[in-house]
């Protein structure tokens, strides 16, 4: 498990070296076998299969991950998922609920 988290912390850094791709290419591969070795067949779906193996091969084609990774946008969809209070319309109570947010955050700042 430390060596995944390794990994990802070489892979999700801002500044990757052209040169060891490779080198992360043939970890994932190794680490994918130890895993298998410890986990039972059900916890290798498609996500897990594809975060491991591929990953690497898309920071070659894509770049960096920061770039490129969705968690921070459905992160903050989740946010202004829980805005809604009216289910019959929820674009509106969504825009209400940011505006309202906003107003405060720009008063606050004011007062200060």
């Amino acid at each position: 498990m430390t060596r995944l988290c390794f990994f990802f912390n070489a892979i999700c850094s801002k500044v990757i070296d052209p040169l060891k791709l490779d080198e992360l290419e043939n970890e994932a591969a190794i680490l994918f076998c130890q895993l298998e070795m410890y986990f039972p067949p059900l916890f290798f779906d498609i996500m897990v299969h594809h975060l491991i193996v591929h990953l690497v091969r898309e920071i070659k084609c894509c770049g960096p991950i920061y770039l490129w990774w969705m968690y921070p946008i459905e992160q903050y969809m989740e946010i202004l998922k829980g805005y809604t209070k009216n289910l019959h319309c929820p674009e509106v109570s969504i825009v209400e609920r940011y505006i309202a947010e906003e107003a405060i955050e720009v008063y606050s700042e004011y007062i200060k």
